[in-house]
């Protein structure tokens, strides 16, 4: 398949157009942050950084860590910027970018998101290390994509919405991260359910300030949802583009996120950074 110049943006260095990176800057192995602030946090536990580079808000630190060749590389909020982080991640292993052209093998990458969220449940305390079992988007990115959702995705995320009642014109979706790399990431130390990625921080999450929410205390109803050991347990604003488009690119995708705020409990860190490096340490050990 033949990619033309409005399909497969490049840029004049023939970079993929976003992220201006070129095939040899990125590892198979790639960290998504939201902040740019936290690639530097992460690459300065390398041993060695081969390669920096910003182009808006897209940084990218390539180095190695044990041995291990990784690129972080920061994505900014929400998942309308995870779109072309994912399509264009998977452009710089699986099209030729000088003739344009699909590549007859393919590269699977291996992307764990580390990342902030609100905890969900009144039982889990701030600073705890959240793992995505699946998200649940109020986002509408996958809508835009044939994405094979399994049979006991599609029940599962009927039972939420169920559960839910929402107001018509919310649609969400529901897919699971990848269970190989989650079971890496997984130990005592973690607190495993499903996520909710929101579309936005204030309304699509229940706040209301001076403009009400339609979905006000969707917090507490995400909460209460049990399905056998299965409940909601977080909200952040990426996983589930990620999980979505990935799978079906072929990538491996899992998310683990610090809680910095308690919605049931109202409380919200006052300061995370010794445990951020902390859940940072603990994810370059296992990926």
């Amino acid at each position: 398949m033949y990619f033309p110049a409005t399909e497969l943006v490049l840029n004049e260095r023939n970079e993929v157009y976003h992220l201006a990176l070129n095939p040899s800057q990125l590892a198979h192995k790639v960290i998504l942050v939201g902040d740019q602030d936290r690639v530097a946090l992460i690459s300065a536990f390398f041993d060695r950084i081969e390669h920096q580079s910003q182009h808006r808000e897209f940084v990218c630190h390539t180095g190695t860590y044990h041995g291990k060749r990784i690129s972080v590389l920061s994505t900014g909020i929400g998942t309308d910027n995870i779109d072309i982080c994912i399509q264009e991640l998977d452009a710089l292993v699986n099209i030729n970018l000088e003739h344009r052209t699909e590549k007859t093998n393919k590269t699977q990458l291996e992307i764990v998101r580390i990342g902030t969220c609100g905890i969900l449940q009144p039982d889990i305390p701030l600073h705890a290390y959240m793992l995505s079992s699946h998200a649940y988007g109020f986002d509408n990115v996958a809508h835009f994509y044939p994405i094979d959702f399994t049979e006991q995705e599609t029940q599962l995320r009927a039972n939420i919405d169920q559960h839910l009642n929402l107001p018509n014109g919310i649609t969400p979706y529901l897919i699971s991260a990848n269970k190989e790399l989650t079971n890496r990431l997984s130990s005592s130390e973690t607190h495993m359910g499903i996520t909710v990625t929101s579309s936005g921080f204030y309304g699509p999450q229940g706040r209301s300030l001076r403009l009400e929410s339609k979905i006000k205390d969707i917090h507490v109803k995400l909460g209460s949802f049990r399905q056998d050991e299965t409940q909601i347990i977080n909200f952040e604003m990426e996983s589930s583009a990620i999980f979505a488009l990935g799978r079906q690119l072929g990538h491996a995708c899992a998310t683990i996120c610090l809680g910095v705020a308690n919605r049931p409990n109202l409380e919200f860190s006052t300061g995370s950074e010794r445990e951020m490096k902390g859940l940072i340490s603990y994810v370059l050990e296992r990926i």
